[in-house]
């Protein structure tokens, strides 16, 4: 039967569904069961297993793999350019020794320039060719810096050093030819045309066409380096912003436990005003650009550029962000109208919930454990998987400009020179293309990446699990507590965190496995749609867009399903498979209440992780822009001052969780 009115729809909807009878009341029940046994053994047992294997597969691709791979150029013989301890320390900067040959299509398929690549400790400084410098010692000496090692005869009769030499500068460690402008004409060397060495005048520009494709990959590269030095001269900015934003979310938290009602009302107040004020920003910069030369060009015919700092130039810019900002507005306002009665049931769950907080004050730091076994999670996959991908061998292939046999075909550096293959292909080159192997290792080394990844999503889900069923476990203790706080353990989370490792290993294992198993199947279905971007099959694409979108409903039901089932192991003590069970009865008896309270209370704490995060990300903006006199002169010196507002952006993220993630815990008890 139904209880109130207010049920009686839910009531309406499960009559046709057996979700099983009600928990009969029990007098004694004091919370959490003391006395319980181990759970799902099983499943324990086949975690620790995949854990051993995983320190294994660390430990065989820390053995086998070699980072320097992606951090130095690498030469035509794949050695690395400015290794410290080898021959090349000194030698930092790869040289190409015919740029223009990087000018073929090819290079942008297979990502290697047809022609010869070598270390070299400074760039070209002067035009020269080979024939003028052979005739000159003093020249020929500084000509030889640049050649592969052999005897004059060597070098003239195997093609060991570069026909011409133009002036070029580093960038990116490798060097490009040093183009310049004048009246109108693209020169190298304050010269239009130039020698190629082979008796052929040759363009300035044909080097442009080189240069563009030599630096395709190398840009983008450019780009992620740049972000990465701009992150090591404001981290510390980073983290005080963490620490600020880490302790306004502590106070606000404190001050919900004795002002709810007009916490939540500023705070909505508030989240409008920033929004607000954000419209009003962008179409203050919006209008300033008016008139303004290039600021009507589109996003479309801007493309991509590497300097970001250009699309904060143009006009569409800033009304996408209007745009943007005053829908978000608008919904808020809406919701707001809609909801307005069940914000003030929400208000006072969410006062119960920061009184529980008061109680249970090491919940508001459980998060820090959470984050620190997450970091720890995250830096092993990513370790692993970056040694896991630099633990081939180089593989060399024949690369050449006219039609030949050997194309692409593999071959040995040391002696082609002198091998058929380069008799039949005199302009070929035997040079680095990739690397490969052919061992029981390398077979398998996209299965051990497989599982690398896998055992991630494994051990994600499971460090979060773990901190769901703590506190579900430690909230429980003071709800169910008839004198709090007398009736509770000294320390509720400790005591929770050690009955859930004790326990209950094997349950947070099998529901973190199903949930894995999800997020793998999601991965797979994302790498088949990059790979069917270019099919013309619409059937396919539909089938595919239909399975991603079923995959992703599936993984939300089951994270939901999953957090309410270790609530209900925290408090029974019983095995995963029939606190599920137990979980979505409950649900489906309360199924409305649950639906629109349990969704309102959480809009109404990410309108405070928004504030927060919000009011932070703004002052990150103006620091670190330079726009606030008093500390523009302390603010650092950055490629990109979006970088560290981006990176605090998403590292605020976390202190505005600890707002809804103790929260979201203990509800189940009011």
């Amino acid at each position: 039967a139904c209880n109130n009115d207010q049920d009686s729809q839910s009531c309406k909807c499960i009559s046709f569904f057996n979700v099983g009878e009600p928990r009969k009341y029990d007098p004694a029940f004091k919370g959490p069961i003391q006395n319980r046994s181990c759970t799902d053994i099983v499943c324990c047992i086949l975690f620790i297993i995949a854990i051993l294997g995983y320190i294994a597969v660390g430990i065989l691709a820390w053995s086998q793999g070699d980072p320097r791979k992606v951090i130095y150029p690498t030469d035509s013989r794949g050695q690395f350019c400015g290794q410290a301890g080898t021959p090349l320390e000194n030698k930092r900067l790869l040289f190409y020794f015919n740029i223009m040959k990087c000018a073929s299509p090819m290079v942008l398929l297979e990502f290697q320039c047809p022609t010869t690549q070598m270390c070299v400790e400074k760039c070209p400084e002067k035009f020269m060719t080979l024939v003028k410098a052979y005739a000159n010692k003093k020249d020929f000496d500084y000509y030889k810096n640049f050649c592969e090692e052999g005897g004059v005869a060597q070098i003239l009769a195997l093609g060991l050093c570069p026909a011409m030499l133009t002036p070029s500068k580093p960038f990116t460690r490798r060097c490009f030819p040093a183009l310049g402008l004048k009246g109108g004409m693209i020169t190298v060397g304050n010269n239009s045309k130039f020698d190629d060495g082979m008796g052929n005048m040759r363009d300035a520009k044909d080097l442009v066409d080189g240069v563009k494709n030599a630096t395709v990959v190398i840009e983008a590269r450019q780009v992620v380096m740049k972000i990465f030095e701009d992150y090591t001269q404001s981290w510390y900015w980073i983290l005080l912003g963490l620490v600020i934003a880490m302790l306004t979310s502590l106070l606000f938290i404190i001050l919900l436990r004795f002002l709810a009602g007009i916490m939540v009302w500023i705070m909505i107040a508030l989240v409008i005003i920033v929004i607000g004020y954000g419209i009003f920003h962008c179409y203050m910069e919006y209008a300033a650009l008016k008139g303004e030369p290039g600021a009507n060009v589109t996003l479309q015919e801007l493309g991509f550029q590497t300097d970001f700092s250009v699309y904060l130039q143009i006009r569409q810019t800033w009304l996408a962000f209007m745009i943007i900002l005053a829908i978000v507005e608008v919904i808020i306002i809406l919701l707001l109208i809609f909801l307005r009665k069940r914000i003030l049931i929400a208000i006072a769950l969410i006062k119960e919930a920061s009184r529980a907080i008061g109680h249970v004050m090491c919940s508001l730091f459980y998060p820090l454990f959470t984050f620190l076994l997450l970091a720890i999670v995250i830096a092993y996959w990513a370790v692993t998987a970056v040694f896991l991908s630099t633990s081939n061998e180089p593989i060399y292939k024949v690369f050449n400009e006219t039609a030949c046999e050997h194309s692409r075909k593999i071959c040995e550096p040391t002696n082609y020179t002198t091998s058929p293959m380069k008799a039949q292909c005199p302009d070929s080159q035997c040079l680095f293309a990739f690397y490969g192997g052919e061992t029981v290792y390398h077979k398998y080394l996209i299965g051990l990446q497989f599982y690398n990844v896998f055992l991630f999503f494994w051990c994600a889900n499971f460090v979060i699990a773990l901190g769901q069923m703590t506190l579900a476990g430690a909230f429980a203790s003071y709800y169910w507590a008839f004198v709090k706080p007398d009736d509770m353990p000294a320390f509720p989370v400790f005591s929770s965190l050690g009955r859930s490792l004790r326990y209950h290993t094997g349950s947070l294992a099998f529901g973190s496995l199903i949930l894995s198993i999800i997020q793998i199947i999601r991965v797979l279905l994302e790498y088949l749609d990059h790979k069917l971007k270019g099919a013309q099959n619409k059937f396919a694409k539909f089938l595919l867009c239909c399975l991603k979108c079923c995959f992703w409903c599936l993984e939300k039901c089951i994270k939901f399903l999953n957090r309410n089932a270790y609530i209900m192991v925290a408090m029974y003590g019983k095995n995963f498979c029939t606190s599920a069970r137990d979980a979505f009865f409950l649900l489906m008896r309360n199924m409305i209440r649950v639906a629109v309270l349990d969704k309102v209370t959480d809009f109404l704490l990410f309108l405070g992780k928004l504030l927060i995060v919000g009011l932070v990300g703004v002052f990150a903006f103006f620091f670190f822009s330079g726009r606030v006199k008093a500390f523009e002169n302390t603010a650092p010196n950055l490629h990109y001052y979006w970088v560290p507002i981006l990176v605090s952006l998403m590292a605020l993220s976390f202190p505005g969780k600890i707002l809804s993630y103790d929260q979201k815990q203990n509800r189940i008890g009011v």
